[in-house]
């Protein structure tokens, strides 16, 4: 415990905070040593006046001439201001770079976190809250490379603006990669609900977080003594410490009062020393303000008014003054220790409070009544000193509502400033505050209408309660509106998990129009909340009546691609003909792009839309078109800054894209990413169903089923599932899931339940629902006959919907319940003339399909047979050794030729292998070898030896197409 002034100490207060200095210290040594040295964080925390301020003070003592500081205060007036605090943090920087700089400096983020520091105007559509935070990390993690070292001050936290809080907790994760030092302080229980949990984020980061406590008797009666002299008696040094409690910033005003008012530091005057302390704070700072007159009571009640760092103009304006009376009252204020100048980069004059207990005196001294007029014409001071209206928003916040319409327009104004730089909750407030000025009839519903889109993303319990008043009030809605509030009220009311409700609402507006686009829209609407809902019922009717609707549109407005869509994804669901799914979404884009409107950034109808196109390609076998998609929806996401739940769903379809192709390595890494991101928005979101599902559907297909079972874990993937459907299905990855980890009775529960949702939706697509051929390997011992019905049926349904992806694993599945030549001629006889099958000889591998049936004569071998080669290119058709190339072909894919191979070089003969089924080529005098015959389009081959020179082949696939055939 220190007994004397610490060594070095800037400030009395210091006392008894030797480890909170070393710790410092220690953290800026080690950031000056080296430029690629990790950062770190220190919080402080503790009661009003206990010496955070005063140890920052000392932080920035310390690092001077060594580190370049960058500091900012929270303001218990200026929590409702977003950004606030992280603006003051970097204003140093941000005025030292010209526009141009600025925007080459920050890149691609600029037009993001620009217009949240001020420096950049907004784009003008609703910023991405995350991407706006994500942009800001960026930002100061650049700033701070090139202003090596840094340090950032931030005191009195728990004021800071909730904005700012959520920018401090993300980039309190990145300081392992930053050299910077970010020492925060805070005051504990004073923090908002929402703000409380943003600081206990930045606690968790910091190393160490350290509570200040109050002095000693022993600290107190040294820093007493240190201000009054060393004859300042025991008894004398014990009361300042019973009256103070060992409040460092009480002790220190008390015995500035003490010094100013000539005591003796003695036992006989220590009974004066508690009216003196009353003096020094709450009513006794209050009566030594008035005391200094009454120009200069009204200068600090307008400094107290706006907040941290006063412009002494804006202060002089509102209170009333010219600039020579209001400098003259500064001067009085500074002389009582009531203000002192602000090092604000910009303003050399602004001033603050000493400390933030005498602004919070101060403003609370302010009459009710006056304060609240003061408010007043702090906004319209802040308007005519061209801040803009969000400045003036947070005074008009708290103006008493007198049916103003102007300010009802200025808060409307305000707001969609708020939502323009990612600051939805400020917006929020300004829309509340204007309800109840109250607005004007006819202005009413378009508020309410606001009210319900600005609150969309993260409230949508209260954006269902505003839509329905907006819908409800008379005089209403225009019609483009007021169709666009149900939409909005019925996405709400889906992410509420009332989609009864939802899919009324739209009814019921849908029967108040005429035919026309409005109207389409909300049908469309509808068909689409019942498409991507699992339990919905009489889903057959739904299909028949979506498909009369789609089935002569062309796709010439956004209102019938849109149906196009939705009937293209529900068709793929229930496992019709791919090649009129594809069709259909072929139809639903111009020039094979996305329409104007209905981008993936647009916001009329959202995400989930063009997430069904792209999962209509994806499981029609048009990986292609799909990775197309999904790529240009991450690069569009990230160019908007939006980094939240739409980037981390794009990311999710982007890897199963990769899991499809085979690419099982790049799809983990992809939905790896796309949890992570969906892990930074919230717990338990419907997007963490779909990335993890397609997760643990990777996985299991590596084998990994521990690492799976994990993730299934760690994101509660188990009942009860979410009212939406997941793709892939959930019952069918879950099923697999367990089987593969032994647990197979349970896992056999959940793929009797895939069934059965099949069976009520009428048809299911055997790669987005694969339960059928997993139940059937599980019943293979226990239940063979209903395992052979369910392996037909399978294929029967893949040969309904005709992608060689789904007909491939259809006959795998067949082929791995027989053994021996009843195996190889039941399913030979069935590879349908879609199937091609991958051959080596000589020449290479070559892709063969089958003319008809190869049971001729229940021969189990084909000798010198014919075969038939399938058109993908442009390409000559090969043909065999001795032979020259045929002709090219000119016609579609189905297209066939015919090639010979000659006897005497060249056998196919058609074995059993491993439960499946094989193609080998026998030359004289070498042995066969046997590869696993499965579709060409999974990117697999079947290969026999050709090489005289070895008796076996070694060669194998390469590790993707193992994966997708479970090769390992």
């Amino acid at each position: 415990m220190t007994q004397g002034r610490p060594e070095g100490a800037a400030s009395a207060p210091l006392w008894e905070r030797d480890t909170e200095i070393a710790v410092v210290a220690r953290a800026l040594g080690e950031l000056c040593a080296d430029a690629a040295s990790s950062g770190s964080l220190v919080v402080f925390s503790g009661e009003a006046g206990i010496g955070k301020t005063a140890l920052l003070e000392e932080v920035r003592r310390i690092a001077a001439g060594r580190a370049t500081v960058w500091s900012a205060r929270g303001g218990e007036t200026v929590t409702s201001v977003p950004f606030n605090v992280v603006r003051q943090l970097l204003q140093p920087a941000l005025l030292a770079l010209s526009q141009e700089e600025a925007r080459e400096y920050f890149g691609d983020w600029y037009d993001i976190a620009g217009p949240a520091l001020g420096i950049a105007e907004p784009t003008g559509r609703q910023a991405d809250p995350q991407g706006v935070r994500d942009g800001l990390v960026v930002a100061v993690s650049r700033l701070a490379r090139l202003h090596w070292p840094l340090v950032l001050l931030i005191d009195d936290a728990q004021w800071a603006d909730e904005e700012t809080l959520h920018w401090l907790a993300a980039f309190a994760e990145r300081l392992d990669d930053l050299p910077v030092l970010v020492v925060v302080a805070h005051r504990e229980g004073e923090a908002t609900a929402a703000s409380t949990g943003h600081l206990e984020a930045v606690g968790a980061a910091a190393r160490p977080r350290t509570t200040l406590h109050a002095l000693t008797p022993d600290a107190t009666a040294g820093l007493t003594r240190g201000a009054l002299g060393a004859h300042a008696d025991a008894p004398f040094c014990r009361e300042v410490w019973a009256v103070t409690g060992g409040n460092p910033y009480e002790t220190v005003e008390l015995l500035a009062k003490v010094q100013d008012s000539a005591f003796e530091p003695t036992e006989a005057s220590a009974g004066e020393l508690r009216a003196l302390n009353k003096s020094a704070r709450g009513r006794g700072l209050v009566d030594r303000l008035e005391g200094l007159g009454t120009d200069a009571t009204r200068f600090a009640w307008a400094a107290a008014i706006l907040g941290t760092r006063i412009e002494p103009e804006l202060a002089a304006r509102l209170a009333g003054m010219t600039a020579g009376e209001a400098h003259r009252c500064a001067e009085r204020l500074r002389g009582a220790r009531i203000l002192t100048d602000a090092d604000y980069a910009g303003h050399a004059e602004a001033l603050e409070f000493v400390h933030p207990l005498i602004a919070s005196a101060v403003y609370r001294s302010i009459p009710a009544a006056t304060r609240t007029a003061m408010h007043g014409q702090a906004a319209w001071a802040v308007t005519a000193s061209g801040h803009g209206a969000a400045a003036a928003s947070r005074h008009l916040l708290q103006v008493h509502p007198d049916d103003d319409p102007e300010l009802v327009e200025q808060l409307r104004v305000a707001a969609g400033e708020h939502l323009a730089v990612g600051a939805p909750e400020a917006a929020r407030r300004c829309l509340e505050r204007a309800l109840q000025e109250p607005p004007l009839p006819d202005v009413r519903p378009h508020l309410l209408h606001e009210l319900g889109r600005a609150t969309l993303l993260t409230s949508p319990a209260v954006t269902i309660g505003y839509l329905r008043q907006a819908l409800d009030t008379e005089p209403g809605l225009d019609s483009d509106t007021r169709v666009d509030a149900v939409c909005r009220l019925s996405q709400a009311l889906v992410h509420n998990d009332q989609l009864e409700e939802a899919l009324r609402a739209i009814d019921t507006e849908a029967a108040r129009l005429d035919a026309g686009p409005g109207r389409l829209r909300l049908q469309a609407m509808r068909y689409m909340w019942e498409g991507i809902h699992a339990g919905e019922e009489d889903s057959p009717g739904r299909s028949r009546s979506l498909a009369a609707l789609a089935g002569s549109l062309t796709g010439r407005d956004n209102s019938e691609r849109v149906l196009l869509i939705l009937r293209a994804f529900d068709a793929m669901t229930r496992g019709e003909n791919a090649e009129e799914i594809v069709e259909l979404c072929d139809r639903a884009l111009v020039n094979e792009r996305l329409a104007p409107g209905l981008g993936w950034t647009d916001p009329e109808w959202g995400f989930e839309l063009l997430a069904m196109l792209g999962s209509a390609y994806l499981f029609a076998d048009r990986l292609d078109r799909a990775e197309s998609l999904f790529t240009e929806a991450v690069r569009a996401y990230e160019t908007a800054g939006w980094s939240g739940g739409h980037l981390a769903l794009a990311h999710a379809f982007v890897g199963y894209v990769h899991r499809r192709r085979g690419r099982l390595t790049d799809a983990e890494a992809v939905l790896r990413e796309s949890l992570r991101i969906a892990d930074r928005v919230g717990r338990g979101l419907p997007m963490h169903w779909d990335a993890a599902c397609m997760l643990i559907d990777t996985l299991v297909a590596r084998g990994r089923t521990d690492e799976a079972m994990e993730i299934a874990d760690r994101y509660s993937f188990a009942p009860p599932y979410p009212s939406t459907i997941v793709l892939p299905d959930v019952h069918s990855v879950r099923g697999r899931l367990l089987i593969a980890a032994g647990r197979s009775e349970e896992g056999v529960n959940e793929l009797e339940a895939a069934a059965k949702a099949a069976t009520a939706r009428g048809g299911h697509n055997t790669i987005m629902a694969p339960w059928a051929c997993d139940l059937a390997r599980a019943l293979a011992i226990d239940d063979p006959r209903r395992a052979r019905q369910l392996a037909i049926d399978a294929r029967l349904q893949a040969e309904r919907f005709g992608t060689d992806t789904a007909i491939g694993e259809a006959l795998r599945c067949e082929a791995a319940l027989e053994t021996g030549q009843r195996s190889l001629i039941r399913q030979v006889g069935h590879v349908p003339r879609s199937v091609p099958v991958c051959v080596r000889t000589r020449g290479g591998p070559r892709r063969v399909r089958h003319r008809g049936s190869f049971r001729r004569g229940a021969q189990p071998w084909l000798h010198a047979g014919q075969v038939v080669w399938r058109r993908r290119s442009g390409r000559s058709c090969p043909r065999g050794p001795g032979h020259g190339p045929r002709p090219a072909l000119t016609d579609t894919s189905r297209r066939t030729a015919h090639t010979r191979w000659p006897a005497s070089s060249t056998a196919l003969r058609l074995v059993p292998s491993r439960s499946s089924i094989a193609v080998t080529r026998w030359p004289s005098r070498v042995a066969p070898t046997v590869w696993p015959l499965v579709p060409a389009r999974s990117s697999t081959r079947v290969a026999a030896c050709a090489d005289r020179r070895r008796p076996a082949c070694t060669d194998r696939p390469p590790p993707a197409v193992r994966a997708v055939t479970g090769d390992r």
